[in-house]
């Protein structure tokens, strides 16, 4: 007789763990696989034409755009929701629309917003509900919701918003550039310091006037991808 006998394994994982790679994993259907960001452009430019040149553009959006705008955004949203401070969670939501310099930006914030709300709304997060039927909502603001519902530590929120991020661009990258898989592992592990880097840095901010510094290549392509000829990505 075969034994039933089947022994627990406790490997320390707090729920909060699981719902974090839940929230930044690909396969969450709010359809971020489909934005670039201006890559796209850049490589159509000429200005991304390899691995190395990857490297640059991403580590160049992490320390001008991260670092001083999504990261602390994130917090000042994550601190709304814990207070419950519904004024301040509204604030921040439309200061990040303000801060998306083109329109494809803007849509793609808003638009990955409003789909992941009705995907918490669904998953039991009610307070997900009313953003879900908003037209101006953002993608950080119910990533920050759903940390604090979830009790996803704010500084293991923002290593996942960056890391999601960085997961969706490399995948671009491989693509469009193109580069070899083993390539795009390269770029994870050189990436690594940036990361830390953008978040550490990002968290330390708490001055509203020290918010909103931007990666002016990144709107410049933006801006220029709303009119290029053939596109793979939305942005």
């Amino acid at each position: 007789m075969a034994d039933t006998n089947i022994t627990t394994i406790n490997t320390g994982a707090q729920p909060a763990l699981w719902r974090l790679l839940q929230l930044v994993s690909p396969n969450l259907p709010i359809g971020a696989f489909a934005y670039s960001q201006g890559l796209e452009q850049a490589v159509d430019s000429g200005r991304v034409t390899d691995e190395a040149a990857t490297y640059e553009w991403l580590s160049g959006v992490l320390s001008h755009s991260f670092a001083s705008l999504e990261i602390p955004l994130l917090s000042h949203c994550y601190r709304a929701w814990q207070l419950g401070d519904e004024s301040s969670v509204s604030y921040w939501n439309d200061f990040l629309l303000a801060s998306r310099e083109t329109a494809e930006l803007h849509e793609e914030e808003r638009l990955l917003g409003i789909n992941l709300a009705r995907l918490l709304a669904d998953l039991g997060i009610d307070e997900a509900r009313p953003w879900s039927q908003q037209s101006q909502t953002t993608l950080i603001n119910m990533f920050a919701l759903a940390a604090v519902k979830w009790q996803i530590p704010m500084a293991q929120a923002a290593q996942g918003l960056v890391w999601s991020w960085l997961e969706n661009q490399i995948a671009a990258a491989i693509k469009l550039v193109p580069l070899g898989q083993t390539a795009g592992q390269r770029l994870y592990m050189q990436l690594t310091p940036d990361l830390e880097q953008a978040v550490n840095q990002g968290l330390a901010i708490e001055d509203e006037a020290d918010i909103g510094q931007s990666a002016f290549g990144v709107a410049l392509a933006s801006s220029w991808h709303e009119t290029q000829y053939s596109r793979l990505f939305r942005s």
